[in-house]
């Protein structure tokens, strides 16, 4: 029984040499730079090294597996062999490195996908430099998201886009400036930079800025795919439990007028908006959308006033000055029906007159707004359009031919 000891033990020492030395083998060609050979080599001992129960050895193996499927762009597979890698002090700093290198090049190849519209691919490997360091990587989890987005796979972009959510992913980065005092240029520095400088005379007007949250966008996604598929109560429900823990948050009371305006439930909509203003009162662009909702509902009094406000908060929007030309005229149409059905009779005819009145009341209304318009932008030619037609309709000559000189300039 001795002897058959000492002989299985010499069959261990002998198997355990082989392994260490084809381990070696493969090494040497990794460095030589002969990638399939030492793959080759790997393959052909993998069982026997990953069944030897040798954590040294096993760890070593599975670190050159790992740097071997990198350089062949096997991303996945790197990314688990060098975790099997774990757990040997010897070779922690070159497994770090690995790892980092790692993260480079998925990134660098998610990007050249990204670029040759290989938007899945892209994403998928986004998701894995996520994975491999998911607090310092968040963001590449939010580009995976987008991603798939551009590539049409919804129920992708909607598994990545909760994950966000969930683990509330803002997405804010915050950047440090300071004025240089000898050359009075604004520079960007670092963190550590920033508390140095405060002390300094040479820096002046230090400030720090946040990017606005991305958490509002991720929730409007998320409620934007579930009505892309159809799921519109879940769309709802998934801004609505966003909006009990921020309450405040003016993105996503808009992000759940937007749904409801979707939705074609304008009541709704108008309702959000409002509520939106109220933390928002200087906003422009919700007053002019309260205008084109509140004018489908009907009451074209208080979308005159939405129009009338958006202009007041910014001048430069023509879109307002244009839908409130619009507004008004919409009365034209029923003057005119009426006109054109009146008879030759004395009372017809007097008629015809007071509505010809009311007819040139409403243009002169119009004429200021678009004068403005063109004082804001004289190219915008459907402003110029309306004008040159009101002027030759009430006898305006001179202003119908200054229009009429106004378009054909652009028109040329």
């Amino acid at each position: 029984m001795k002897h058959v000891l000492t002989l299985l033990l010499g069959m261990f020492v002998t198997f355990g040499f082989s392994q260490k030395k084809e381990l070696k083998l493969a090494q040497k060609q990794f460095r030589a730079e002969k990638i399939d050979e030492a793959k080759a080599t790997l393959a052909t001992h993998q069982a026997l090294i990953e069944g030897s129960g040798e954590t040294k050895l096993i760890t070593q193996f599975n670190l050159l597996s790992g740097q071997i499927a990198r350089l062949q762009q096997d991303f996945a597979a790197a990314y688990e062999y060098l975790q099997k890698a774990e757990g040997n002090a010897s070779i922690k700093t070159t497994l770090d490195s690995e790892i980092q290198q790692l993260t480079s090049d998925v990134v660098n190849s998610a990007i050249a996908q990204s670029e040759a519209q290989e938007f899945v691919a892209s994403s998928n490997n986004l998701f894995l430099a996520y994975q491999i360091n998911p607090e310092a990587n968040v963001d590449y989890l939010y580009y995976s998201a987008t991603n798939a987005v551009n590539a049409s796979d919804y129920a992708l972009a909607l598994e990545r886009y909760i994950i966000l959510r969930d683990i509330e992913y803002t997405g804010v980065v915050t950047k440090y400036y300071a004025t240089e005092v000898a050359s009075q240029q604004e520079i960007e520095i670092s963190e550590t930079e920033f508390s140095i400088f405060s002390k300094s005379k040479d820096y002046t007007n230090l400030r720090q800025e946040d990017t606005p949250s991305r958490f509002p966008e991720i929730v409007k996604n998320i409620a934007l795919i579930y009505t892309q598929l159809g799921q519109k109560d879940k769309a709802i429900q998934a801004v609505q439990d966003a909006r009990k823990a921020n309450p405040g948050d003016v993105s996503l009371i808009l992000t759940e007028a937007n749904i409801y305006i979707e939705l074609g439930e304008k009541d709704r909509y108008q309702t959000l908006v409002l509520e939106a203003l109220e933390a928002d009162p200087t906003n422009a662009t919700l007053y002019f959308n309260l205008g084109v909702v509140t004018t489908d509902l009907g009451d074209k009094e208080k979308a005159v006033e939405f129009y009338n406000k958006a202009i007041e908060l910014d001048p430069q929007m023509e879109n307002a000055y244009l839908n409130l030309v619009a507004l008004i005229l919409e009365d034209e149409a029923s003057v005119v029906e009426e006109m054109n059905s009146l008879g030759n009779s004395r009372a017809d005819n007097l008629r015809y007159d007071e509505l010809k009145v009311q007819r040139e009341e409403l243009y002169k209304k119009c004429v200021p707004i678009l004068k403005k318009l063109l004082s804001i932008d004289d190219s915008n030619l459907e402003a110029a359009k309306t004008l040159r037609n009101i002027y030759g309709t009430i006898g305006d000559n001179d202003g119908f031919m200054e229009m009429k000189a106004l378009i054909e300039k652009y028109e040329q």
